[in-house]
């Protein structure tokens, strides 16, 4: 690099993507800083946080990853919207509840003691291309490469004319510190098209306290109106557990994108990754597994460019990332045909148990009961 460069690269958002990619870098001798305009990577977070079996297994930096940020759960109990449910498992696969902003601030630790700089409290003001990089302003200067992990409303995207995310489900999630789940073992999952179109409610044992959140669609007459969705949920979910009137001690909403890639993904010396670049899957909303995957990736295809020893990872790299064409289509059948008195019908059925088997486990799922004796609450 040369000397009037502040940084190789400089990655914006101390995000799963972010935190992951600079870690990489970092590890590669490059210098990296990593620009968070939070104070805190732990602060304001709109994640649930949890993890599958296959993020642990496949994600090298969550090695040594501390027990007391992580909260085991082994199965799925999925409600349909008349409340019947089924219970589904996967032999040797479970969740993993996490204490998220601890769990970033973990990473945040782990990127710094590599070698990278974290400068939070410090917003991406824009990017001036000039030779051989980009000038960013006061007070990040002069760098090589340019990172966006900024979340779903980049800004590093709409300062470069990259791709920008244009659909999204609005979530909203309430925590209960100290609560107690009757069955923690189950994610428990709530179907109910009149409260969360095109997603689900969901309710789980986390390492503080209890979870309950939910996700919906982000169009249509009362779309962005969570709060009274939330309060419709703790409804509809009282049989379970009756959080009504309990104070909350913790609240997490914003958007997430599930419309897929954006396009373009990247540019000479740029590229996006994590939220930034929709790596988010249509279907499940699920988004740190490729966060830490591509994030780590697209670290290294940075390293390799900036040591000579490869091309910019303008267009190789930004071709490994997933397409989510079948989930996409998914989605587009979500948003279209859902229909409540279907998943009444259905819940129970060798189909029905089929796609979510895929959608939670990804492969068959074991049900942990018969279809005839699947259960029915009445809500109170």
């Amino acid at each position: 690099m040369s000397a009037n460069r502040n940084a190789d690269c400089v990655v914006v958002g101390a995000s799963f993507a972010g935190l992951a990619c600079a870690l990489a870098l970092a590890r590669a001798g490059v210098r990296v800083t990593i620009a968070e305009k939070k104070t805190d990577p732990g602060e304001k977070l709109h994640t649930t946080g949890i993890l599958v079996r296959d993020v642990v297994d496949a994600v090298p930096i969550l090695q040594g990853l501390p027990l007391a940020l992580v909260k085991r759960v082994d199965a799925v109990r999925l409600y349909a919207p008349n409340l019947s449910s089924v219970d589904l498992a996967a032999p040797g696969y479970y969740f993993l509840a996490t204490d998220t902003p601890a769990l970033l601030r973990w990473l945040a630790d782990r990127a710094v003691q590599a070698g990278a700089e974290l400068r939070c409290g410090t917003l991406f003001r824009g990017a001036q291309p000039i030779a051989g990089g980009f000038d960013l302003g006061k007070p990040l200067g002069r760098t090589s490469f340019l990172v966006g992990a900024d979340g779903p409303a980049s800004r590093v995207a709409k300062a470069l004319g990259l791709g920008q995310n244009r659909q999204f489900l609005a979530g909203i999630e309430h925590e209960y510190w100290g609560a107690q789940l009757a069955q923690p073992e189950y994610l428990h999952c709530f179907i109910d098209r009149r409260l969360m179109p095109g997603y689900i409610g969901w309710m789980v044992q986390g390492v503080h306290g209890v979870q309950v959140g939910l996700a919906r669609r982000l169009r249509g007459p009362g779309a962005a109106d969570v709060k009274s969705a939330m309060a419709g949920l703790l409804a509809k979910a009282a049989p379970v557990a009756d959080f009504r009137g309990v104070a909350v001690n913790s609240i997490r909403a914003g958007l997430i994108p599930c419309g897929g890639l954006v396009r373009p993904l990247a540019r000479r010396r740029a590229l996006l990754v994590g939220d930034a670049a929709g790596l988010v899957s249509p279907v499940t909303a699920g988004g740190i597994h490729t966060a830490l995957t591509h994030g780590l990736a697209a670290g290294g295809a940075v390293a390799d460019f900036l040591g000579g020893r490869s091309a910019d990872p303008q267009r190789e790299f930004v071709r490994t990332y997933p397409r989510f064409r079948i989930k996409r289509l998914l989605r587009f059948g979500f948003d279209h045909f859902q229909a409540d008195w279907v998943f009444n019908l259905a819940l129970a059925s060798a189909p029905m148990r089929w796609a979510a088997g895929r959608i939670y486990f990804h492969q068959r799922a074991v049900v942990l009961e018969s279809p005839a004796e699947t259960r029915r609450l009445e809500p109170r």
